[in-house]
């Protein structure tokens, strides 16, 4: 059975539970009361006002027959004349809204018992002889009643009815009212037939007796049931289509598909279920993003480290001894060769210097950790201390984005490697400052320097990267450079009111903008 089974399931027991529930207390209130207490003494009321009524009408008929016999003997004839008709002399009488009663010789103290008693309170008769023989007493309220306490056969409830004669003789034949009494003359107590039960006892109580109340809880009940499960039905039927879309969209985001959203249905615990999914979701995707790249970025710190190793144990090693053999031919040259050999020489300084910018280009800097003017100072005082070239900065505090400021550092690391490379400076100018608005980055030298316009129609590929950093943060980059005069390499960026990066904005052209140029302003292979 699926979700929307169990659910229309559930709808339908709660539905009958409730219909039982109700039943149940019904039953519980009013099942007892049928069975004991108030409803016993009706049905024992009425018990003795029957079998009263039946003595009545004797000791009235024989009152005519007999008018000097005294009302003590009358009311002993009429039991005795009344036996098939009462359950006093042995017949068991079994009314339909009073009790059972069944004759017995000996004590009873759980079933009915019936007396007839005179009016002196003596026991005439009873259909247990053993709990009340003739000529013991019972105790009857005057004019009868009924009550409930203790009797010489135990706990029982009882009622006592009288049984009326008139107080004179009636015509032969007497008539009888409708309602059983004697007409046309008064009428006095002669007797009272009495009547006890055990508490909660049942008589003739039978299912018959609640079938009443219980017939519209079992008619509701079926009426309920078939409606409950189409309401159930109906009423999941957009609830379950949204948990499976939401659980369709958690199986593609467990496989690594981060992209599907689930429509979000305001107004209810699921629909904040699914606005904090979606949510989730993103920063999950955020989350493995930034993994992803922070592991990329680690590769490629690794990778450069690694080359940059080897550049350190092979190649910068071969340099520095070629370097010591080109010296070497220089002094034990004949002097026809000391020009090449001290070309030679140069030479090889040159590249040994090429080599020690290269490596410091490679070298990390800990831009994440630190921030932008730290990582700055640091790349000044590692070329100043590697190189032997004084670097003088003056960085002021910035707000930059994460790419500007790695577009920044890059730029200055670029600027640098390429100022010791080509043109032999003494020194070299940094400056980082806020200007009209913007982000002003300048790295300058003393060095060689050389002429644009010469340079022009070439352009190598490291001053088009840069370039093309500014341009997509919306900044402009300059060179300014003449022979003997060193180089200036400007950047300005904008400064973002957030920290997003602003909009790109169309560069200047980069065609003038070479890369690796040589003393003389000639762009370098």
């Amino acid at each position: 059975m699926g979700l929307r089974g169990r659910m229309a399931a559930s709808y339908v027991m709660v539905t009958a539970a409730a219909v039982l529930a109700v039943e149940a207390v019904l039953l519980g209130v009013y099942v007892p009361s049928l069975v004991s207490g108030t409803d016993l003494q009706a049905r024992l009321q009425d018990q003795a006002n029957r079998d009263a009524k039946v003595l009545s009408l004797t000791i009235t008929k024989l009152r005519v027959d007999y008018p000097e016999v005294p009302a003590a003997r009358l009311l002993f004839m009429a039991m005795k004349a009344s036996n098939e008709d009462t359950s006093l002399g042995g017949t068991p009488r079994d009314y339909k809204k009073g009790v059972e009663i069944v004759p017995t010789d000996g004590m009873v103290a759980d079933r009915p018992v019936e007396v007839l008693v005179d009016g002196a309170g003596q026991v005439l008769g009873s259909s247990a002889q053993g709990t009340y023989s003739p000529g013991s007493a019972v105790r009857v309220p005057p004019g009868g009643g009924g009550g409930k306490g203790l009797t010489p056969a135990g706990e029982a409830v009882w009622w006592a009815s009288p049984v009326l004669i008139p107080a004179s003789i009636p015509p032969s034949p007497p008539s009888v009212e409708t309602n059983g009494s004697i007409k046309g003359t008064s009428l006095v107590t002669a007797g009272y037939v009495y009547v006890q039960a055990p508490p909660g006892y049942g008589g003739d109580f039978s299912f018959s007796s609640v079938y009443p109340m219980v017939l519209p809880g079992a008619l509701a009940l079926s009426l309920v049931l078939p409606v409950g499960l189409l309401f159930g039905l109906l009423s999941t039927r957009r609830l379950i289509g949204r948990v499976r879309r939401l659980a369709a969209v958690t199986g593609a985001v467990s496989r690594g598909d981060f992209r599907p959203r689930v429509p979000v249905t305001p107004g209810d615990e699921v629909g904040l279920l699914e606005e904090a999914f979606n949510l989730m979701t993103e920063r999950l995707r955020g989350a493995v993003a930034a993994e992803r790249l922070a592991a990329e970025a680690d590769a490629r710190h690794a990778e450069r480290a690694r080359i940059a190793g080897e550049l350190h144990d092979s190649i910068s090693q071969d340099l520095f001894s070629l370097s010591l053999l080109a010296a070497g031919m220089r002094r034990a040259a004949p002097e026809a060769l000391r020009p090449q050999a001290e070309a030679m020489e140069r030479t090889a300084a040159r590249a040994m210097r090429e080599m020690q910018a290269l490596l410091l280009e490679l070298r990390p800097v800990a831009l994440e950790d630190a921030g932008l003017v730290p990582a700055l100072d640091e790349l000044c005082r590692a070329y100043e201390a590697r190189l032997g070239i004084r670097v003088t900065s003056s960085l002021e505090e910035v707000s930059l984005p994460p790419a500007a400021e790695h577009a920044v550092l890059r730029l200055v690391q670029e600027s640098l490697g390429n100022a010791i490379k080509h043109a032999e400076p003494e020194s070299v100018d940094v400056r980082l400052r806020v200007r009209d608005g913007g982000v002003l980055v300048e790295v300058g030298d003393d060095g060689a320097g050389f002429d644009p316009a010469s340079a022009a129609s070439r352009h190598g590929m490291g001053l088009r990267l840069m370039s093309e950093r500014v341009r997509q943060l919306g900044g402009v980059l300059e060179l300014t450079s003449e022979p003997g005069r060193g180089t200036t390499v400007s950047a300005r960026l904008p400064l973002p009111a957030s920290g997003r990066p602003p909009a790109a904005t169309a560069p200047p052209p980069v065609a003038a903008l070479p890369e690796r140029l040589s003393d003389d302003g000639r762009e370098m292979p």
